[in-house]
């Protein structure tokens, strides 16, 4: 197939480079190369990954829009293959915080790329490696002093099990109704956003864990917890994909507090959360024995953390030749200096998005939207979020919904959102709902 539309390059400078315009659709929506590579994908892509119109008809006898495939992105605009121009409002499932191709993140793997790709993992570290670790301990909660790479937030979660497990001598993990930790084989059977997603694969997964209800009343937490094989508490402080949940004030301490005396250790999940998405470094207060991150961690290169305290990485023990957890990629060298890069900003960066995240939620608000959520991690009451989000997509803005019943329009956009943007949004919001 050959290239029929122009998109933007590298070279070009202004609201462009900056990714600050507003959609520009040249076809419909998806456009007919979108639509002639959705074809190639469905002979080669596992019916199960990208929801796709015809084929889906076809297989299963429901009907789904094929997807807009993406060629390029840069700030808040993302062009598809067909040289239409959209604004994202989700900054690709939250990775894209500091913006899509930020320029200090870009420079910071072109010239890591150049002098080092990868190294050995748990064998011979790298120094961009241990810079990371070094600053991302630095901007951590109080009490967390070490941290385990991976590449993904399943993998930062499945290290937190895994440290709670060796810690405590205990299998069981408390985890929350609506909560999304991953689609990995140890983090499968945590999630309590859809138990389709964990149904299947229940004879092959933990089965000492509970769900609770997201923010459940303390005494079900203590009850949970009364029967002395809960190693792990796992929550998210705000939900994510189950739907921009804020729980009540004192909701988390009360749950650390029950978790500790029943002598298990409390994972903080934010790895959507985190980083400063919320107007705050970190979205979850007291300071958890773990904290998993990822997505917005190196600006669009995959790396993960699990980060914790010496207690509880000294259950690990000391490596005598072979860990005891490791991976090929393990501190990717490039990923890393992304993340130096995306830390850089960490200064001003809360402060931005609570800045960003209040423009967004007033616009919205004054238009009389219900509005929940901290920061660029906002979520929209509508009755029809499927709708919704297709309608928005065909005026050029990209969104998804959240909940387990899709009940909210998720909005985790990149902080360089710009008014114009929001607004447009905004307007084509009112169109649609």
């Amino acid at each position: 197939m050959t290239r029929t539309t122009t998109v933007p390059t590298g070279s070009l400078d202004g609201d462009v480079m900056n990714g600050l315009l507003p959609p520009e659709l040249r076809t419909a929506v998806p456009g007919p190369r979108s639509e002639a590579l959705v074809d190639v994908l469905a002979r080669r892509e596992c019916p199960a990954i990208t929801s796709r119109r015809a084929r889906r008809a076809a297989a299963l006898g429901a009907a789904q829009d094929d997807p807009i495939v993406w060629r390029e992105a840069v700030g808040s605009n993302v062009w598809d293959a067909d040289g239409n121009r959209f604004v994202d409002l989700t900054s690709g499932f939250g990775v894209a915080l500091v913006g899509h191709r930020d320029p200090a993140v870009v420079a910071a793997a072109r010239v890591q790329s150049e002098r080092l790709i990868h190294a050995m993992g748990d064998a011979f570290p790298d120094e961009t490696r241990i810079a990371l670790l070094d600053r991302l301990v630095g901007i951590a909660p109080p009490g967390i002093t070490h941290a385990i790479l991976g590449l993904s937030g399943a993998d930062a979660v499945d290290g937190a099990v895994k440290t709670a497990v060796l810690a405590t001598g205990r299998p069981g993990v408390l985890s929350f109704g609506g909560g999304y930790h991953g689609l990995s084989l140890g983090t499968v059977p945590l999630q309590g956003y859809k138990a389709a997603f964990s149904d299947p694969f229940r004879a092959i997964t933990n089965p000492h864990v509970r769900h609770l209800p997201y923010a459940a009343p303390l005494d079900a937490v203590r009850e949970a917890l009364a029967h002395g094989d809960i190693g792990l508490v796992l929550v998210e402080p705000i939900q994510g994909r189950g739907g921009i949940r804020v729980p009540p004030e004192g909701w988390l301490q009360g749950v650390s507090d029950a978790a500790h005396a029943a002598g298990a250790l409390v994972a903080h999940d934010e790895i959507q959360c985190g980083l400063g998405r919320t107007g705050e470094v970190w979205a979850g207060a007291p300071a958890p024995d773990l904290l998993c991150v990822g997505k917005a961690l190196a600006g669009g290169y995959p790396l993960s953390a699990t980060l914790g305290t010496e207690a509880a990485m000294a259950a690990w023990g000391a490596s005598q030749g072979e860990a005891l957890h490791t991976q090929t990629f393990l501190g990717h060298p490039v990923g890393c200096a992304a993340a130096l890069a995306v830390l850089d900003q960490m200064g001003d960066l809360p402060t931005r998005c609570a800045e960003r995240g209040g423009r967004l939620r007033g616009s919205l608000e004054a238009r009389g939207f219900r509005v929940q959520g901290r920061g660029l991690m906002l979520g929209v009451a509508l009755d029809d979020t499927l709708r919704a989000s297709r309608a928005l997509l065909e005026r050029g803005y990209i969104v998804l919904p959240a909940g387990m019943g899709a009940e909210v329009l998720a909005l985790t956009p990149p902080v360089v959102l710009s008014d114009a943007q929001i607004d447009g949004f905004v307007d084509a919001l009112v169109a649609v709902a």
